[in-house]
């Protein structure tokens, strides 16, 4: 079931023309020692600032990843049915940052307490999910949900998937860094959606970071 808010800001964002963004484009020595980082949760428009935010990650691009369909749309997506998770590909210079900091974001800006959903917007489309690049990512994932169960700081089961990455396509570029693009339509959306209060509820002061 495709969130009517959501798809009421698309509509919006669809109407308008936009700049193409411009993609951070590393040096090639730099470029061979970059590595990815895959995240599902929730709305993609949701998930980029997070991120884009730290130190040493180069780029986030929004897109869909976990699926059976090849080159899905958003309209494909959104309405269920092709199993790709709305997602951000994450490139990072593992130099300037741990992938065990992207986890520590990425958790402190997710609900793995509820299944095929994510605030107001529900599907499979829209789970939490890990999708580890190598052994070591794996690793780390697995090790990160553990200590949040063993914590005892939810009650109940955790949902988040941690599975391996699978081909990634990426968005629409209107899609892409919506929150720079229409940052009004961008803050009514996510208030509107509760993604702050629940995540305050969940994270308390540390939600978001």
């Amino acid at each position: 079931m495709k969130s009517i808010m959501k798809l009421w800001f698309l509509l919006l964002a669809m109407s308008v023309s936009a700049a193409p963004s411009v993609a951070a484009v590393a040096p090639p020595a730099q470029a061979a020692q970059l590595q990815k980082a895959t995240f599902a949760g929730g709305c993609f428009w949701c998930m980029e600032h997070p991120f884009d935010e730290l130190p040493g990650v180069i780029s986030v691009t929004s897109g869909y990843t976990g699926g059976h369909l090849k080159n899905p749309s958003y309209e494909q997506v959104s309405a269920g049915g092709t199993g790709h998770a709305e997602s951000v590909q994450i490139v990072y210079d593992p130099a300037k940052i741990g992938y065990d900091k992207l986890l520590d974001r990425y958790w402190h800006n997710v609900d793995p307490t509820v299944k095929d959903r994510q605030f107001c917007d529900v599907g499979n489309q829209y789970r939490s999910a890990i999708f580890y690049h190598n052994e070591e990512q794996h690793r780390l994932a697995v090790q990160s949900k553990k200590a949040l169960e063993q914590s005892r700081r939810f009650p109940g089961p955790l949902y988040t998937e941690i599975v391996p990455a699978s081909e990634f396509y990426p968005a629409e570029e209107y899609h892409q860094h919506y929150y720079k693009k229409n940052p009004i339509r961008y803050r009514y959306y996510r208030n509107g959606c509760g993604r702050d209060k629940r995540l305050k509820e969940l994270w308390g002061e540390s939600a978001g970071r």
